[in-house]
């Protein structure tokens, strides 16, 4: 049943305001706001750890169309901050969906806005760069709502936030590897891919202690993606750093900055990050280029990877970035995409392979 209308307001950091209707949940929510390109796959995005305390964009007008579907969810309690689409459909059609998007957001305390012009706020953002906004009722007092936006910290804590709190399991038939991974923020998807190549998974919290990951006696060691800014997540760091050269080491998005700062080289905030699955990025090694899927607000400043022991193996064609490191003689390396796609193109799954014939290595070598 479609929701009675109510009037609801974006207000934006740079004094702007864009009033729409509102969805989901009614709750007032001050985040940063941020865009995301990506034409399908909102299902995945809203339920993606990595935007919690973000309220997102939709640069696609037509948001909501195909519904929920359960075994698609990429977590299993979204964290996402809000959601700004120009049209909500609430009547999907798609024979698998369980669920409404409208319904998620409700069961989940998450505001959804629609009706407002997505392409000018995508534009703003592009312009200024990310920025704090609040999303809230129509009649709150602009000047109030202001102030309640410039008062706003980002957080320092998102990982913590959405960490397992303890150890799970996920098993595939006929298992050849064991491999740990970090949950920083993890997509079931990127657990599902490990399944398929024929890894045992055991999902660990971020701040599980070298000697306890060791003691499963892994084949590999996995970081995740995740939210917020790498410097704040010094157990994985630190854990980077205690088991380099031990085992074979893969990371993804947040576990690729990690990684990175390990090893010693540094991050910096983009001015508004990638976010879609849409960005050329070229492997140096053979030149092919790759369509990605990405979803990050930092990234690793190239010039500080020497004299770490890191060799750039990834750039993005669109602004040069450094897209994916590696060190061969520790058999660790890392990609700041999405090389499972959930939602994306499919030209990276390769990258699990190259993690698997690491793991085979080592144990030829054992």
């Amino acid at each position: 049943m479609a929701q009675a209308v109510k009037r609801r307001m974006l207000v934006m950091e740079n004094g702007s305001v864009h009033e729409g209707t509102g969805f989901g949940s009614m709750n007032d929510a001050v985040c940063e706001l941020v865009f995301n390109t990506s034409m399908v796959g909102y299902q995945e995005i809203v339920t993606d750890p990595s935007y919690t305390a973000q309220t997102v964009v939709m640069t696609y007008p037509l948001i909501g169309n195909y519904g929920i579907t359960d075994e698609d969810n990429e977590t299993r309690v979204p964290t996402m901050g809000g959601l700004v689409v120009r049209e909500y459909c609430d009547m999907p059609s798609n024979f698998r969906y369980t669920k409404t998007l409208g319904e998620i957001l409700e069961e989940n305390g998450i505001p959804g806005l629609q009706g407002v012009d997505t392409r000018r706020i995508g534009r703003m953002i592009r312009n200024e760069g990310s920025q704090r906004a609040l999303i809230c009722d129509a009649d709150t007092p602009v000047e109030e709502a202001l102030e309640r936006v410039r008062a706003y910290q980002l957080p320092t804590d998102c990982v913590s936030r959405v960490s397992c709190k303890k150890k799970w399991y996920a098993r595939t038939p006929n298992p050849r590897y064991s491999v740990v991974a970090v949950d920083c923020g993890i997509k079931l998807n990127i657990v599902r891919k490990l399944n398929q190549f024929g890894c045992n998974v055991t999902v660990v919290p971020y701040d599980t202690p070298a000697d306890t990951i060791l003691s499963f006696k892994p084949d590999g060691l996995f970081l995740s993606n995740g939210p917020g800014d790498p410097e704040d997540v010094r157990p994985v760091i630190d854990l980077v750093r205690a088991l380099r050269g031990r085992l074979p080491i893969f990371g993804i998005c947040l576990g690729h900055q990690m990684i990175s700062l390990a090893c010693g080289a540094r991050t910096f905030k983009m001015k508004f990050g990638h976010r879609g699955g849409n960005h050329p990025v070229r492997e140096l090694a053979t030149g092919k280029i790759e369509i990605t899927s990405q979803n990050h607000s930092f990234a690793v400043d190239e010039k500080s990877l020497q004299g770490t022991g890191l060799t750039l193996t990834h750039q993005n064609l669109l602004d040069g970035t450094a897209e994916g490191v590696a060190c061969l003689p520790d058999k660790l390396f890392s990609v700041q995409y999405h090389p499972e796609s959930a939602p994306g193109p499919q030209d990276s799954t390769y990258l699990f392979r190259r993690f698997i014939d690491l793991m085979e290595g080592e144990k030829k070598h054992a």
